[in-house]
């Protein structure tokens, strides 16, 4: 595979749109063509090469191509946009909209990602070694469309509302996550290893959420259908037992909560209700 360097010069004080940094766009463009690709800080267009310190080449494809990113990109938004194949490794942290609408290939960041990474994307992989922002795979504000399918896995934290929206895939969290985790959720699984906050699938008509650590409530519009020795994500079977909620009623969904019993022994209250 074919690698190119991006090296970051200096931090910008601008937010800056850079989708162009992705496998499909950059794919048979030596360095200083792609030195010369123009994107916008702030108000104003820059090229590539007024950012990035270039050197490698790029592959014949799109699948054999790899981009390097170095250096704190966390005000660089969009990278990876509608990637389709190929590799993208961030040595560093990145800004908003990380993988947004991908469909193939493979997002590895070292650090951190703003919110809004892998935002409706339909395929591929994001590894992300540090915590993620808010809206996690959500779709954009006014959008009823999230993740529709990849896999996502954050080893640290989640801010609030991660998987918002969500139709099919995998998200994994290694951390905690904030409020609304799954909130309209109607498809796919998100495993949480730490905390959450609280306001689980808040209109989620299906799909699953696991939760291997603790919530202080579960809404009252779910209702605790039985205990479950393992569940599975993927091909992984998580032990538990777990409490199974379903719901939310409001929305007359078949949404499914597991919630380690271990974990939460202050929803005991709710064994009496069990069929």
């Amino acid at each position: 595979m074919a690698e190119i360097s991006l090296a970051l010069k200096a931090r910008s004080k601008a937010p800056i749109e850079a989708e162009a940094i992705c496998p499909d766009t950059l794919t048979g463009k030596s360095p200083s063509e792609v030195a010369s690709i123009s994107i916008w800080e702030g108000n104003r267009k820059i090229k590539l090469g007024d950012l990035f310190e270039i050197h490698g080449s790029t592959g014949e494809t799109p699948e054999t191509t790899s981009i390097v990113l170095e250096g704190d990109l966390s005000r660089i938004r969009r990278i990876g946009r509608e990637m389709t194949r190929g590799k993208i490794l961030v040595k560093g942290s990145v800004g908003f909209y990380l993988g947004e609408e991908m469909s193939g290939g493979a997002v590895i960041v070292e650090g951190n990602a703003g919110s809004w990474a892998g935002a409706c994307m339909t395929g591929g992989t994001i590894e992300i070694k540090g915590d993620a922002g808010d809206f996690l795979a959500a779709g954009p504000r006014g959008s009823h469309r999230g993740m529709a399918g990849g896999s996502i896995v954050v080893h640290g934290s989640v801010g609030s509302e991660a998987g918002c929206w969500m139709e099919d895939g995998t998200i994994r969290i290694g951390g905690n996550v904030g409020i609304f985790a799954g909130i309209h959720l109607s498809g796919g699984t998100i495993l949480i290893g730490g905390e959450a906050e609280g306001m689980i699938g808040a209109g989620m008509t299906g799909g699953r959420v696991v939760l291997l650590g603790r919530t202080l409530s579960i809404l009252p519009s779910f209702f605790i259908d039985d205990i479950r020795p393992t569940v599975k994500v993927g091909e992984e079977k998580v032990t538990g037992p777990f409490y199974l909620f379903v719901g939310d009623v409001t929305e007359k969904g078949d949404g499914k909560i597991f919630v380690s019993k271990e974990k939460n022994e202050h929803l005991k209250i709710f064994e009496k209700y069990l069929p």
